[in-house]
C-alpha cells in the first residue's frame, strides 16, 4: 500500500476504469448465462402456454412451415429470431468476447503511460549538467527516484490488474459460458419445432407425386364448387335484376296509363271549352246581325224622317 500512496493519479484512473469494466463484464456475464438457460428450460413443452420470444418463434414458423412444408430452414428462422428478439443478450455477449483483450489493451495503456512518467522523470534528474549544481542535484535524486519509481509502479500495477481481471474473466467464460448456452438454446427449439410442433401442422407444400395429385383433384373440386356458386349467384342476380326491371317497368306502364288518362281529360276539357267558345261566337254572331238589322233599321227611319220634314218645309 505504501507504493501505491506514492502512484500518480493516471495510474489510479487506470485501474479504477480495469476495475468498473470487470465488474461490468462480470454482472452481464452471470446475466446473459442465466437468460439463456432460463429460456433453453422453457424451449419445449405445451405451445398453448407459449408467450414472448417462444410465442413470436411458433408464430413464424406455423407460418413459414404452411408455405415451405419440411424444407422449412428452421437454424436460420431461429438465429433470424435471436437476432431481432435478443439483440440485447447477443449485444453484451460480444462484448464478452471483447473484455479479455479489452483488460490486457488497458493494461498496456498503463504500462506505456507509466514507462513514460518513469522516462519524464529520470530525464530530469539527469538533465542537471552543471557541475557547480551537482550538490543540489544530490538533494534532488531521492525526489527523482520516487517519481521514477511511481512511474514505473503505474506501469506494472495497471498490467497486473489488466492480466488479473482477463484472467478471472476467461476462468469464468470457461465455467459460465453464454454462447454454449446460447447454441444449446437453438438446438433445443430447433428439437421442440421439428419433432413436437411439425407434425401437427399442415403444409402447402406436397410431400409426394400422390400428395400432389390429391391436392390437385382437390383444387379442381374447390374449383368447380367455386364455379358451380359463381353461377348459382349470378343467376340469383339475373333473377333478382329481372324482377326488379319488371317491377320496375309496371310502375313506369301504370304512370303511363294515369299520364295517359290525365291527359285525356285534359283534352276532353279543352273539347268542351272549344264547344263553348263555339256557342258563344255563334250567339255573338247572331247578336251582332241583329244589332246590324236594328242600325239599318234606324237608319232608315232616320232617313224617312229626315225626308218629311224636308217636305214638310217645302
Amino acid at each position: 500500500m505504501s507504493n501505491l500512496e506514492h502512484m500518480p493519479r493516471g495510474g489510479f484512473v487506470v485501474i479504477v476504469i480495469i476495475g468498473i469494466l470487470f465488474v461490468l463484464a462480470v454482472i452481464l456475464l452471470f446475466h446473459v448465462f442465466l437468460r439463456y438457460k432460463l429460456l433453453a428450460g422453457k424451449a419445449s413443452g405445451d405451445d398453448q402456454k407459449a408467450k414472448g420470444f417462444k410465442a413470436a418463434l411458433l408464430g413464424v414458423y406455423i407460418d413459414s412451415y404452411k408455405k415451405f412444408g419440411q424444407e422449412v430452414n428452421t437454424p436460420a428462422i431461429i438465429t433470424d429470431l435471436i437476432s431481432s428478439r435478443l439483440s440485447g443478450l447477443l449485444l453484451c455477449e460480444r462484448f464478452l468476447n471483447n473484455a479479455v483483450s479489452l483488460f490486457v489493451t488497458l493494461g498496456l495503456f498503463g504500462t506505456f503511460l507509466g514507462l513514460s512518467m518513469a522516462v519524464s522523470s529520470l530525464t530530469q534528474l539527469i538533465g542537471y549538467t552543471n557541475p557547480d549544481q551537482w550538490l543540489s542535484v544530490l538533494d534532488s535524486v531521492g525526489g527523482g527516484l520516487m517519481s521514477a519509481l511511481g512511474g514505473m509502479g503505474v506501469a506494472f500495477y495497471t498490467s497486473l490488474a489488466g492480466a488479473g481481471c482477463s484472467i478471472i474473466l476467461t476462468v469464468l467464460r470457461t465455467i459460465f459460458n453464454p454462447q454454449a448456452e446460447r447454441e444449446r438454446l437453438e438446438t433445443r427449439l430447433e428439437m421442440w419445432l421439428d419433432n413436437e410442433i411439425a407434425p401437427t401442422l399442415k403444409t402447402e407444400m406436397p410431400r409426394d407425386d400422390a400428395d400432389l395429385v390429391a391436392r390437385l383433384v382437390d383444387g379442381m373440386k374447390e374449383a368447380a364448387g367455386d364455379v358451380r356458386q359463381t353461377l348459382y349467384n349470378a343467376g340469383e342476380a339475373y333473377v333478382a335484376s329481372t324482377r326488379a326491371s319488371a317491377v320496375s317497368f309496371a310502375k313506369s306502364m301504370d304512370t303511363g296509363r294515369e299520364a295517359i288518362a290525365a291527359f285525356d281529360k285534359t283534352v276532353a276539357t279543352f273539347n268542351n271549352g272549344v264547344h263553348d267558345f263555339s256557342e258563344v261566337d255563334y250567339n255573338l254572331r247572331g247578336s251582332v246581325e241583329r244589332m246590324d238589322l236594328a242600325v239599318r233599321d234606324l237608319s232608315n227611319a232616320l232617313r224617312e224622317i229626315n225626308r218629311r220634314l224636308q217636305g214638310g218645309q217645302q
